[in-house]
């Protein structure tokens, strides 16, 4: 149930990842509708995979916020949406689990979006990635950039 005090903010994601594993990057774009406030951060690390950049943008999105809020997540990662908003209270119940009784991959991320999800309500959107969406490309070109900080590095 969404409380109505809430207010509502709008999350953009993406990850990437050159090579699976390799170095990798994430960023997020938090718009507040009401205000136009808008905010961009991005990250990386140098030996990684996709789906975990993927799952730090959001986590890091929510960590962002400084208060409750209704929010409404957009990412191209069916990973990271069918995880939010169907996966996890399963896996939950069966001690973090698939239903093929293998541990979840990527389990201490997932954790930590369960607890962000007790703080917020989480309404999930699946976008289609590289299809002229504004602000997932603006993700991608962010987490991207993360990307060649490490390979400047190496």
């Amino acid at each position: 149930m969404t409380d109505p005090s809430q207010a509502t903010v709008e999350l953009y994601t993406d990850g990437a990842c050159s090579g699976n594993p390799g170095p990798g990057g994430w960023a997020y774009i938090l718009r507040h509708p009401s205000t136009g406030k808008v905010v961009e951060h991005s990250g990386g690390e140098p030996a990684t995979t996709n789906n975990r950049m993927e799952l730090l943008a959001v986590i890091y999105g929510l960590e962002s916020l400084e208060r409750p809020c209704r929010v409404e997540v957009y990412s191209d990662s069916q990973y990271v949406t069918k995880g939010l908003s169907e996966w996890m209270d399963g896996w939950k119940a069966r001690g973090w689990r698939r239903s093929a009784k293998e541990p979840v991959k990527n389990v201490e991320l997932w954790k930590r979006l369960d607890a962000l999800r007790a703080t917020h309500t989480i309404i999930t959107h699946w976008i289609r990635g590289h299809n002229e969406h504004p602000e997932n490309e603006r993700c991608d070109r962010l987490a991207v950039a993360a990307i060649e900080q490490y390979r400047a590095r190496a």
